[in-house]
């Protein structure tokens, strides 16, 4: 009777290996900027080497872009902290916790009308299994963003701060984010707000690390409110 060989299990990277990765590419990703562009490079110097800071668990990163449509960093952060508050145990914000949770809980907490039923949206969406983090990690960016817009108060802006802040893709470029577009009007002292066609321009020589280009630009603009981890 033959037998199929067993296969080795497959080694999965521990938490050291992907900081030694997430290290590496934002190092790479500061090369590759400074050489685009030596007045980004300065930027960068000044602020100093850093990545975006990651939130793991999809559902988590969404809720905390919802959170962060249209209000200012510190406020989203103060919203942010009573949601968790909500959430017992240990604080846990998950597709459960916020299904369990009145209108009228998410409303004192801080959130709008629209944000508390954007926010139920997305809950049912992850607690039916349409959206799950194993499907989520195996798509193309583009891909993403179509699963994820999907959900009542997901748009584009929202599903791109998924894929920077959680999905760790390196290339994204938000160029309908307020903040970005106002970081680039002081980078390149504008009279105005770029315009759409201005902004892929100025965005195009930092393929393949626009991701970080994009942070380092809000950190110009935002300060600690964008926070990031240091590269030693």
């Amino acid at each position: 009777m033959n037998r199929q060989a067993k296969q080795p299990n497959a080694v999965r990277p521990t938490n050291c290996d992907r900081a030694i990765q997430r290290a590496a590419t934002a190092r790479a990703a500061v090369r590759h900027l400074t050489r685009a562009n030596p007045r980004l490079g300065t930027l960068i110097k000044k602020i100093g080497p850093h990545r975006p800071i990651i939130t793991p668990n999809p559902f988590v990163a969404l809720v905390g872009s919802i959170i962060q449509q249209q209000i200012s960093m510190g406020a989203a952060a103060a919203v942010q902290k009573r949601i968790n508050a909500l959430c017992p145990p240990r604080g846990r914000v998950t597709p459960a916790a916020i299904l369990n949770l009145k209108d009228d809980a998410l409303r004192g907490a801080g959130l709008s009308r629209q944000k508390t039923r954007y926010i139920r949206s997305l809950a049912e969406h992850f607690a039916s299994g349409e959206l799950n983090s194993r499907n989520l990690r195996k798509m193309a960016d583009d891909e993403v963003i179509a699963a994820t817009t999907r959900v009542k108060g997901v748009g584009r802006w929202t599903a791109e701060m998924l894929l920077i802040f959680c999905l760790e893709r390196p290339d994204v470029w938000p160029i309908d984010d307020l903040g970005l577009r106002k970081a680039v009007r002081d980078f390149l002292e504008l009279d105005d707000l770029p315009e759409v066609k201005t902004m892929q321009t100025v965005g195009e020589p930092w393929r393949p690390y626009r991701t970080y280009a994009s942070w380092y630009l809000w950190r110009s603009l935002e300060g600690p409110f964008m926070p990031g981890v240091a590269l030693s």
